[in-house]
This record gives C-alpha cells, sequence and structure tokens, in this order.
C-alpha cells in the first residue's frame, strides 16, 4: 500500500513538473496570448504543424501520466481500458474543435478556445475521473453488501 502511495505521488510530481518546465519544452504562443489581453487582441500567428504537434505530445505525456495514475490507485482492468478509450475519444473531439476554432479564426468568444486548449494541454480529466471512479467503486461495494 504504502508503494501505491509513493508511486502515486511520484507520477503528481512527474505531471507537476510537465507543467513547471512546459515553456522550454513545448512550443505555445497562445500562453502569452492568454495571459494578456486575448480579449481584444487578435490570435497570434501559429505555426499549425508545430503548434498541434506540440498539444499532441503535451497531452499525450500527460494522458499517460494520469492513466497510469488511475490505474495504480484502482488497479482495474476495465476501469483501465475505460480511461484509455476516453483519453483517446476525448482527444479526438477536442483536437478537432480546437483546429476549427484556430483555424476559422472569427471566434465571438476566445474563452471557447481557452477553454478546449486548457483540456488539451493539463490533466483536466485526471480530475474529473478519479472522483467517477471512486464513487463507482462506492457504489459497487454497496451493491455487493
Amino acid at each position: 500500500m504504502s508503494f501505491r502511495i509513493g508511486l502515486v505521488l511520484v507520477l503528481i510530481l512527474t505531471l507537476i513538473g510537465v507543467r513547471a518546465f512546459l515553456e522550454p519544452l513545448f512550443y505555445d504562443p497562445l500562453i502569452t496570448y492568454f495571459k494578456n489581453d486575448s480579449l481584444t487582441k487578435p490570435i497570434p500567428d501559429l505555426n499549425f504543424s508545430n503548434y498541434f504537434f506540440n498539444i499532441f505530445l503535451r497531452y499525450t505525456l500527460n494522458s499517460l501520466i494520469s492513466i497510469a495514475i488511475i490505474y495504480v490507485i484502482f488497479q482495474n482492468i476495465k476501469t483501465l481500458i475505460f480511461t484509455i478509450k476516453f483519453y483517446i475519444l476525448s482527444f479526438f473531439i477536442f483536437f478537432f474543435l480546437l483546429f476549427i476554432f484556430l483555424y476559422f479564426e472569427n471566434i465571438s468568444n476566445n474563452l471557447i478556445l481557452f477553454y478546449l486548449r486548457r483540456f488539451l494541454i493539463q490533466p483536466l480529466f485526471l480530475f474529473i475521473l478519479l472522483p467517477a471512479f471512486y464513487y463507482q467503486k462506492l457504489q459497487n461495494t454497496r451493491n455487493k453488501t
């Protein structure tokens, strides 16, 4: 049990490390765009292939670490398979939407772009799935008694 807790802590620290060292590792000009006045300024010029490749890398890295955390906590193959499918499907949906919103730049609300990007570059699904799986585990335990 203490090994699992230690492993989860190491994985969480790895997620923090990805976040802490993102600037030198990943190409993302939208970071400074959203830190500044993104509501009045146009979206900066992007190297689309480089930008989306870096989004893919960051999503993959965060996803692999998040999936590992979920597996270490629940140690259930069905949960693992569902999580992998969820991350893959979510990637395609959010990646496609982000591409559409960036490519056709006539967005009346940049917050949509901000949140789509956030779901791809930060491990937010981990914070959604962990309580959901925990609740499901509690429900299954109650139903068995």
